[in-house]
């Protein structure tokens, strides 16, 4: 950054160094050295004090025309002139202090950044394109990191302090955020932003971006529109939500919808949708109510569908009920490393009901609701594709019959590119009849009884 300065005529060398010497110990011009975020923190203090005294805190017009103003008098008083684009960049950096989230801003309005990371007040990540990259972006101390977090807390009426290191919740535009602060964390605040996409994406953007293939895109919409059971699968940041939510893209407009969530993320397009989100309990440990009340609760509001967000304890059984009583055609997501795993996971959940339940009556129940399990990866590559589609068959003795319909076939890795094609396994269904009955008619060649379908 470079500041430039009125100096006087510089015919007279002596007068003219004498002068400058002067005006910079009274500080009424910068020196050289002095960065644009010295001259951000004088100024704004300064901002700050008159607009709580002038400015309606609600009117957003007027504060940003007070802060133009303010700033530009500011720089002329104390005789500062700046190019162009440091005048830009340093109304635009108060005005996010004042109006927004601070150094965080610009991070939120870049499209490409999926995630933002902060570990402390100097070090601040971002993903891209399935990727991790430093930034350059930092805040100039804890307090100042603090500040932003109770900005973004105190809309949604959450609260972090000692007593409470940890929250969860999500921001006005439905970007789901993580707090931790010390003692948990030993290297100061982090804040982690999973940012939320205006458009939900379609099947075809998954397709484009090679998460799917046609043919799965289609057998998939026969799956939801039969009525069948789905979990979509996978890791953390393997992309089960986004798969969930083109999942119920595929509802029929004329059935009654209800989501059940912990934190609102699902973009569900029809009409008749009912959003549910779970509470935590607030300052005094009152007031809770988990997903599994919200299950429990959404069996008698007459639906048609229960699109779960997420189960992770307890309310896998009451949603394995509810699968086994009419509600067909629900779907959810889970963690798990696999769809074996996402079945000794789902059995593990169901205990953590406090119900004791034999293990094999257990293992009954899920196999007779779980009809399909999509399971997800994010790649070595940053790329996050659907690796298999599994058929959950029905009981054999004491185990769950699962049989694979579609798997993913990594061939290698080049360029930094993962390379494969996601293939069917050449497997019909079983549940196959059920599309037929419905006047869904695939062509065998999705299911390999001819050749191999590739990207």
């Amino acid at each position: 950054m470079t500041l430039r300065h009125r100096t006087p005529n510089p015919r007279d060398d002596g007068q003219s160094r004498s002068r400058l010497e002067r005006l910079r110990q009274e500080r009424v011009v910068p020196s050289s050295r002095e960065t644009l975020r010295g001259i951000r923190t004088r100024i704004q203090g300064q901002l700050l004090s008159e607009l709580n005294t002038t400015v309606d805190a609600n009117d957003t017009p007027s504060i940003r025309q007070s802060i133009e103003r303010l700033c530009s008098s500011y720089l002329a008083e104390e005789d500062m002139i700046l190019s162009r684009s440091e005048r830009e960049q340093l109304f635009l950096q108060i005005e996010a202090e004042i109006l927004g989230l601070g150094p965080l801003e610009p991070l939120l309005r870049n499209p490409e950044i999926t995630e933002i990371m902060v570990n402390g007040p100097h070090r601040v990540y971002v993903e891209r394109q399935g990727r991790l990259h430093k930034t350059d972006v930092d805040f100039e101390d804890e307090t100042h990191l603090r500040h932003i977090i109770e900005r973004i807390l105190s809309p949604i009426g959450r609260r972090v302090d000692e007593s409470s290191p940890m929250v969860n919740g999500r921001l006005l535009d439905g970007s789901r955020i993580n707090v931790i602060i010390p003692p948990l964390s030993l290297v100061g605040p982090v804040l982690t932003i999973r940012k939320f996409r205006p458009e939900p994406f379609s099947a075809q953007d998954l397709v484009n971006l090679g998460t799917i293939t046609r043919e799965m895109a289609e057998f998939l919409r026969a799956c939801v529109i039969t009525r069948l059971n789905i979990i979509v699968s996978g890791g953390t940041g393997s992309g089960k939500t986004v798969t969930l939510n083109v999942l119920s893209s595929f509802l029929p407009e004329d059935e009654r919808i209800v989501t059940i969530e912990d934190a609102a993320e699902l973009q569900l397009q029809q009409e008749h949708v009912v959003t549910l989100e779970a509470r935590p309990p607030n300052i005094e440990g009152r007031g809770e109510i988990r997903i599994r009340d919200l299950v429990i609760n959404a069996l008698r509001m007459r639906p048609d569908r229960i699109v779960v967000g997420e189960v992770r304890g307890g309310e896998a059984l009451d949603m394995l009920q509810a699968m086994n009583t009419g509600h067909d055609g629900s779907m959810t997501t889970l963690h798990a490393n696999s769809p074996r795993d996402a079945l000794r996971r789902l059995e593990t959940m169901v205990l953590m009901s406090g119900m004791e339940l034999p293990v094999r009556a257990i293992r009954e129940q899920i196999a007779s609701a779980m009809d399909l399990i999509v399971h997800q990866a994010r790649l070595r590559d940053g790329t996050r594709k659907v690796v298999k589609v599994t058929e959950v068959q029905g009981m054999e003795g004491d185990t769950v019959v699962t049989q694979d319909v579609f798997v993913f076939d990594q061939q290698g890795y080049r360029d930094g590119k993962v390379i494969g094609s996601l293939k069917p396994t050449g497997v019909r269904p079983k549940f196959t009849d059920r599309f037929a009955a419905a006047g869904i008619e695939l062509l065998p060649e999705i299911f390999g009884a001819q050749r191999w379908i590739r990207d």
